[in-house]
């Protein structure tokens, strides 16, 4: 009989040991890690189960040099020896080894361990993409703050140029994170909120002038490519529809003449040329080229919708008169530039270029593309009508770099380190557009940068399975945002944080090339069974520990883990505003008569 318990057989990567009868053990064996000790080698594995005094150890690595190094490549014989990890070898295995306040970060400690720190090299875990699940009161929000929370305490050196994007449904976050200033100085949070008239608070602003073809579909609800170009067209003629005014008309009339011209050549009958051409002119004119244009021949002059005028005959007797007038406006030399970002324009003047664009593109005449992009020009039109039209607005001009400068500088004027946007109180729609346009603008920026990666942004998704989704933007762009940061931004130096219940409602893509994962207790068997399939390196053994796991556990595991852990992660302090409602403490009143009527 050797140390322990003595290897009575091995089942792939499970080890039976058969527990010395004497062998006393005052705390469960189940989580502990065992040793196994051959001639040539040191094995380590973690007891996953107890049953008629034979423990079944899953192998993990190897301990080389006094370090343990993940990876189960050998067995041990049935002969080796068989032992407990001696408590001088734990840090190697659940923590990072030499730790220092600039490479490492402390996460929590271990739930079978209680004395030992659970840390992680900073570049292991924040230089890949992480995901964070846990159904609803498992602790998702408290230990996502307390992680964040670690990273700023740090005094010497201070993390001053991280950049952390915090996209908060629910505006949890501000209370976490708002005195960061007051423990180290040179640290600060900024915040933008969705609530209208809160004066304590920036209002999101996002100028509508950095904005492209492909956030505009995205803020339209665009769902056919064959719709991105009356956008395009839109987006080119605002170009010109913000400048001066004899330009802007020289334009229009060059539209609506071309759109009347291919109206006269339809070939349609007199009645539906004449109702086409007086539609196309009551609602798009200037001041040059209208209904109540005069037409002058020698000896009288008539407007130019009493030349509309059908004969006894049937025939509109002035067809080629109106003809010959009209084309008087076409200007062959006119030239259309996308929007470059260095000048303002809002969403008025997108609006009066829509709706030139569709005439200019023909839509007009054309009842199958009509429908398609007419919808487009309803949602533009309702949200220039709508509060939302406040987040389009910015009382300056920026162009983009500026406007990323601006993000990061605090109100005090210093660089902030946590930004956080407050999208509590918008819809799901526009709250999912509004996360994609600024991921989106944050990597572009990122990518345009003269030295890859010397600016890492972190982009951190509170409710993430609202956002990334297998969304129909791969059909309609070519490509969804999310899935491209999760393929290209590390190199970057862009990264996401992905908060979620509902792993099962997120992208494959995206979820498939995160890297770290920490995982609460999980309880919805959909989301079970994907984790199962979906995470990279999850083992059975882990699936079963995540149904029972105590609010404020998760595991943890991935690249910045030597292996799967489970960890007691601390409160932040302050914490998030994510508890519970009270009930029992609404409900229940001293003296209700005191108490003047809730019911308004």
């Amino acid at each position: 009989m050797n140390g322990i318990g003595t290897i009575i057989g091995i089942e792939e990567n499970t080890v039976l040991v058969k527990m010395d009868p004497n062998f006393k053990q005052e705390k469960s064996l189940v989580g502990l890690y065992m040793v196994f000790r051959d001639t040539e080698r040191i094995m380590v594995g973690e007891v996953t189960n107890l049953k008629d005094n034979i423990s079944y150890v899953n192998l993990l690595g190897e301990v080389k040099n006094n370090q343990f190094v993940f990876g189960a490549v050998h067995k041990p014989s049935l002969i080796a020896t068989v032992s407990l990890l001696p408590d001088r070898l734990l840090p190697s295995i659940l923590s990072s080894t030499s730790y220092s306040e600039g490479t490492d970060l402390y996460l929590g400690k271990s739930s079978v361990y209680n004395n030992i720190n659970v840390t992680v090299k900073i570049n292991d875990f924040f230089s890949n993409h992480f995901a964070i699940f846990g159904s609803s009161g498992s602790g998702k929000s408290c230990s996502c703050a307390r992680i964040i929370q670690n990273i700023f305490v740090k005094k010497d050196p201070i993390p001053y140029r991280a950049s952390i994007f915090i996209f908060d449904a629910y505006g949890e976050y501000h209370s976490a994170f708002s005195k960061i200033t007051g423990s180290v100085p040179e640290l600060n949070f900024k915040s933008y909120t969705t609530k209208q008239n809160f004066g304590e608070t920036d209002l999101l602003s996002l100028p509508l002038w950095l904005l492209d073809v492909d956030d505009i579909a995205l803020l339209l609800g665009a769902e056919k490519p064959s719709q991105l170009p009356i956008i395009e067209k839109a987006l080119k003629l605002v170009t010109i529809f913000v400048k001066e005014e004899s330009l802007v008309i020289k334009h229009k009339n060059d539209i609506i003449a071309r759109a009347l011209i291919d109206i006269l050549a339809t070939g349609n009958t007199p009645g539906q040329i004449r109702d086409q051409i007086t539609s196309v002119l009551s609602q798009y004119n200037t001041k040059e080229l209208n209904l109540d244009t005069m037409i002058y021949q020698p000896g009288y002059s008539r407007p130019l919708k009493q030349c509309l005028f059908i004969d006894a005959s049937g025939k509109i007797r002035d067809i080629e008169l109106i003809t010959t007038f009209i084309q008087k406006f076409i200007t062959d030399d006119l030239e259309l530039e996308m929007p470059d970002g260095t000048f303002p324009y809002d969403l008025e003047d997108l609006k009066n270029a829509f709706d030139f664009a569709l005439i200019s593109e023909g839509v007009l005449t054309n009842e199958k593309v009509f429908d398609e992009v007419n919808i487009l020009k309803v949602r533009l039109h309702g949200l220039v009508n709508s509060n939302y039209k406040k987040y389009f607005t910015h009382d300056h001009f920026v162009d983009r770099d500026q406007y990323i400068r601006e993000l990061l500088t605090a109100n005090n004027g210093k660089k902030a380190q946590i930004i956080n946007f407050n999208i509590n109180y918008v819809d799901d729609r526009f709250a999912k557009n509004i996360v994609k346009i600024y991921s989106k603008l944050l990597f572009d920026y990122a990518k345009g940068l003269d030295e890859k990666a010397s600016m890492p942004f972190h982009l951190v998704l509170e409710e993430a399975h609202r956002y990334v989704q297998n969304d129909n933007d791969v059909n309609l762009l070519g490509y969804n945002i999310f899935e491209r940061i999760t393929k290209e931004g590390r190199k970057y130096g862009v990264i996401l944080g992905l908060i979620t219940q509902r792993p099962s409602e997120m992208s494959e893509t995206v979820l498939s090339q995160c890297t770290n994962f920490l995982i609460f207790k999980m309880l919805h068997p959909k989301d079970v069974d994907y984790i199962r399939e979906m995470v990279p390196n999850i083992t059975n053994e882990i699936v079963k520990k995540l149904r029972i796991l105590q609010p404020g556990t998760c595991i943890a595991f991935g690249s910045a883990f030597k292996v799967p852990i489970v960890i007691d992660i601390d409160m932040p302090d302050p914490a998030p505003t994510s508890s519970s409602c009270d009930v029992s403490g609404i409900w229940f009143v001293q003296n209700p008569r005191m108490h003047k009527s809730d019911v308004s």
